[in-house]
């Protein structure tokens, strides 16, 4: 195993601004419309992130695949905030086509999430519906981010999606630096537990050359992303996977969350990367 671990004492910090599934009645703080959403990349910067991944929401906070909604978010973010690198989310929400979900493209971001393999939904409304993500599929998408020079953050909710990893590597499909996120306690069948039992596992099976990224839902955020980056890897923090500071708490920002993830890297005696150095490491191409 040749895991990447990140150079030079630093640690690469995302903030998951929304998501698909929180809204403002589960947390009134979760920023939906785009100027929301641009202050909130601003404050996160700020507080040390160096990536920000989106979802895009409708006026009424529904998830959205329009074009033309992606377009006015990144133009908001990057009004507000220049420098911050943008993730555009490919996994939509359960409203919207195959289409729709990967609208994001043609937007035009730096980075765009990459999920590797289908789950089953589990709970909710929509449970016993599939989340479809088809190797031809996935082969595809990669092949339109190489060609728009949009770095893939292959999402990898159990080991299993590392096929997937290793068919695109071997296809030429993405290029190196490889850049895989650990997605950790999805309620969904093919996913596995956010325990630190389970990161040690998918840290210990991840493909040869990729730097890794953990994530990890509700109460496991905190102590996951924390021995994430004891172990090298870059950390996503956020409302969409944890509406919590701490029990019993809601969060009163994404950049509260943050600002937690930067003072304990630096009790760590790591530094939160800047996002050019983010680029630097990772390969992203800067596009504003």
């Amino acid at each position: 195993m040749a895991v990447r671990r990140l150079p030079g004492g630093r640690v690469i910090v995302t903030a998951a601004l929304n998501g698909a599934f929180v809204t403002k009645d589960v947390n009134p703080n979760v920023p939906e419309q785009p100027d929301e959403i641009a202050q909130a990349a601003l404050d996160c910067h700020d507080a040390g992130a160096a990536i920000v991944h989106i979802h895009a929401r409708d006026e009424q906070g529904r998830p959205c695949g329009s074009r033309a909604r992606f377009e006015e978010i990144l133009a908001a973010v990057r009004s507000r905030c220049p420098d911050v690198i943008v993730n555009l989310s490919t996994g939509g929400g359960t409203n919207l086509t195959i289409e729709e979900r990967v609208s994001c493209l043609d937007a035009d971001p730096e980075m765009a999430s990459l999920n590797m393999g289908t789950l089953m939904r589990q709970s909710g409304p929509n449970a016993g519906e599939p989340f479809v993500n088809m190797t031809a599929d996935i082969e595809a998408w990669a092949a339109k981010m190489k060609a728009m020079r949009i770095k893939p953050e292959m999402e990898c909710y159990s080991q299993s999606m590392y096929r997937d990893v290793r068919n695109l590597i071997a296809k030429g499909l993405v290029e190196p630096p490889f850049y895989v996120n650990f997605v950790l306690g999805m309620k969904h069948q093919g996913a596995v537990e956010a325990t630190p039992e389970m990161l040690t596992s998918m840290y210990q099976a991840l493909p040869e050359g990729c730097f890794f990224n953990v994530t990890a839902t509700g109460a496991a955020q905190l102590p996951l992303t924390t021995m994430g980056m004891v172990m090298g890897g870059a950390v996503r923090v956020g409302l969409e996977d944890n509406i919590y500071y701490r029990r019993g708490e809601p969060a009163r920002s994404n950049a509260q969350l943050v600002e937690r993830t930067v003072r304990l890297a630096r009790e760590l005696t790591l530094e939160p990367a800047t996002p050019d150095e983010a680029r630097a490491i990772l390969g992203v191409v800067k596009k504003n």
